[in-house]
This record gives structure tokens, C-alpha cells and sequence, in this order.
């Protein structure tokens, strides 16, 4: 098992330092090649690595923990849950099989907040392995008390700082069952400050702190939301969390986020198909008045509630609430995410377009001229 500080030898054509790294490790007995795994700030992680990027994914709990350019080691997803080396949330995790807190009696019986993905122990089914065009790496995941099976396929690809990942979801139940599953995708300092500013094509909302059965009572749209009554602009946090969470359908085909922040000349962002992941959702969290945590969170619901409710409920704004997941029955759900670097003074993303072949991210209040374009091929 290769030990590293942070970063692994990558497959793809070696600069001279990563030569004379290689050839280091060889002279001290560390064997580099064939590892599925790499020690990573002293927990087991996959590492798929191109000429372009870096992406590291965390074994105990599942997480993406680190997604930078080679030429610019910021970590947008810099956040991670407190606690022992055991698994838990990091960076971008996934809530699995539920997106907030179980009822009392599953409590009890050992169900954890956001469910059990981030929680137990993944299995690598595929080392990182490149065929040209992008590095591959598979892993799976058993979820004891929910007994869902998930099995994920991460591509990152070789010549863009862009990753794809499909997820297949298993109902190992003898019975069908509700379930939901919410991409917890987790920006953090020091990527995250006062300048960091989020943009999405989400739409009509509602705060999740308004009281039950009618939360979505008042509605608002994005990017604003109301705290006591007053507009709050939720593309921006400053030293007031408040609301903390917020959640918004997606009218469009495609479901997309970015966050960027222009001062450290970086953006990230993912792009989903709206018909898997209907919401999008904003957490926002504030410790010694500085912005320290922001999910931008895409899944299959927009109420932070157990199932007794959300069954209860069924839908806000037309949109369903939940999943049924028959016995034995598998879904499969894919999501890109992506890096661009952008110039000190970029003001947003107001629009952005996939045509089958390139993602075109076009500046707020701009001209055209400074749109961002990456050829990415067919993401779904």
C-alpha cells in the first residue's frame, strides 16, 4: 500500500519529478504499481489521477474528498465531518438511504443522520486504471439496516478537469421499500470565504426551518430566500447562516451548481439529469462569523424529514418527496462534476449549456466573450 502525505503517482505521461519520485519509492522498497489503494493523510483513499487533475475518494465512508488541478492544488471540497479515523462525511459524501434525520425508533435501533453511506466501510472492485481517454476506478458499498447495496463507477477523465460518477442502487430487501438519495456535495475554507458566490438553475423554494405539514409556505425563488420575513440572497454567505437550509426544484432538463470564487481564480460545479435528482438544495454554516461549510446538495428530495412525514406529505410543488425502491430492484443515477479556472473580476454563472458534447458556462452580466467551454463528451 503506497503512503503519501497527498498526492499519488499518477498513470499518465510522468513529469521529471514524478520520475524521480517513482524512482525514489523504488530505492526505498515502496512498491507504487497495481496498489488499488493509497494512504492519504493516514486514511485508505482511491486516487485517479491525469496530467490535468487529481481526484481522491475516501474508503471508510465513500467520500470524494479532493478534487484539484494539478497546477493549482486548492481543494474546493476542504471539509470534513470531526472525528476518529473511522468512516465518516467528507467533502462530497452520499446521504443514503435518506437525506436527514431517521424517526426515534430508528434511532434507536442505530440508523445514523443522512443514512448508513458515509458511515460503513467501501470496498474497492477496480483499482484506478487508465485506458487513454480517462481513469477508472470502481467501489461498493452494503448498508446493514437500510439492506441497499450501492455500487459506484467514477471516470475522470484524462485531457479536462472533469469526473463523472454512476451510482447503482440495490434494494437487497425481500420487500420494496422508500428510499432517498441526496448528493451532499460540501465546499469548504479556504476556497470558501466571503467571495465564494454559488449560482444554480434552481427555481421555486422553500426554508426548511417553516413549520410542518406546509413548509413550502412561503415560497420563494432562487437565489432569494426569506429569514424573518426579509430577503436573504443565497448566492452569497457572509457571517449569518441563516436560513440554514433552503430547497428548490429544477424546471429544466439538466439540474446544475457552480461555486466560485474569483479571488482564488476558481470555479466547480457538477451538472445532473433533473428526471433523477429533482432537488437542489442549499446548507450553509457559519463558525466564529466565517463562512466554514456550504452544501450544494442535488437528490431525490427537498424535505429534510423522516419517511413517516415525508409519506405524509408526498409532494411540494407537484415534486415527489421520495422513491420506491421494489425488492431486488436496482436504479442507476449519474452526476459530472467539474473544475474551470477563472479570471480575478468573473461575476457568476448565469446560464449553462450541455449540447451533448461540451459544457458552456456563460459569465453573469457578460458580453460572451469570457465564457467558459469544455469538451466533455456524452455525460449520461
Amino acid at each position: 500500500m503506497q503512503n503519501l502525505n497527498f498526492s499519488s503517482l499518477g498513470n499518465q505521461r510522468p513529469s521529471p519529478g514524478r520520475v524521480l519520485l517513482a524512482l525514489l519509492f523504488a530505492l526505498s522498497g515502496i512498491d507504487t504499481a497495481g496498489k488499488a489503494e493509497t494512504i492519504v493523510n493516514g486514511r485508505r483513499s482511491i486516487v485517479l489521477e491525469s496530467q490535468v487533475a487529481q481526484l481522491i475518494v475516501d474508503i471508510a465512508g465513500g467520500s470524494i474528498a479532493n478534487f484539484h488541478f494539478q497546477s493549482h492544488v486548492l481543494n474546493p471540497l476542504e471539509w470534513e465531518q470531526k472525528g476518529a479515523n473511522t468512516p465518516r462525511p467528507m467533502g462530497h459524501f452520499l446521504c443514503l438511504d435518506r437525506w436527514g434525520a431517521p424517526s426515534d425508533a430508528e434511532q434507536k435501533n442505530g440508523m445514523p443522520f443522512h443514512g448508513e453511506a458515509s458511515r460503513v466501510e467501501w470496498h474497492v472492485l477496480r483499482e484506478s486504471v487508465s485506458n487513454g481517454a480517462k481513469v477508472q476506478a470502481e467501489m461498493s458499498a452494503t448498508l446493514p439496516l437500510a439492506v441497499l447495496s450501492v455500487k459506484r463507477r467514477i471516470q475522470l477523465a484524462t485531457n479536462e478537469a472533469f469526473f463523472i460518477v454512476s451510482e447503482e442502487v440495490t434494494n437487497l430487501n425481500k420487500l420494496g421499500r422508500l428510499f432517498n438519495m441526496v448528493q451532499h456535495a460540501t465546499i469548504g475554507p479556504p476556497f470558501l470565504d466571503e467571495q465564494t458566490v454559488v449560482d444554480a438553475n434552481a427555481r421555486r423554494g422553500f426554508m426548511q426551518s417553516s413549520p410542518l405539514p406546509n413548509p413550502e409556505e412561503p415560497a420563494v425563488s432562487w437565489p432569494e430566500a426569506r429569514k424573518d420575513g426579509q430577503p436573504v440572497n443565497l448566492r452569497h454567505l457572509t457571517n449569518d447562516p441563516n436560513p440554514n437550509v433552503v430547497s428548490y426544484t429544477i424546471d429544466e432538463e439538466y439540474g446544475w451548481t457552480t461555486a466560485c470564487n474569483p479571488t482564488q481564480g476558481l470555479l466547480i460545479g457538477y451538472i445532473w439529469k433533473t428526471a433523477e435528482y429533482p432537488w437542489f438544495n442549499v446548507w450553509r454554516h457559519v463558525e466564529k462569523g466565517k463562512p466554514f461549510a456550504r452544501g450544494l446538495e442535488f437528490g431525490t428530495t427537498g424535505l429534510h424529514q423522516p419517511f413517516s412525514i415525508l409519506a405524509t406529505k408526498g409532494r411540494i410543488f407537484g415534486r415527489p418527496l421520495y422513491e420506491y425502491l421494489d425488492a431486488n430492484e436496482t436504479r442507476v443515477k449519474t452526476y459530472a462534476c467539474f473544475l474551470f479556472k477563472i479570471p480575478k473580476d468573473y461575476k457568476g454563472v448565469t446560464r449553462l449549456t450541455y449540447d451533448g458534447m461540451r459544457l458552456t458556462l456563460h459569465e453573469r452580466d457578460a458580453d460572451g466573450q469570457r465564457n467558459l467551454v469544455m469538451e466533455v463528451g456524452n455525460l449520461f
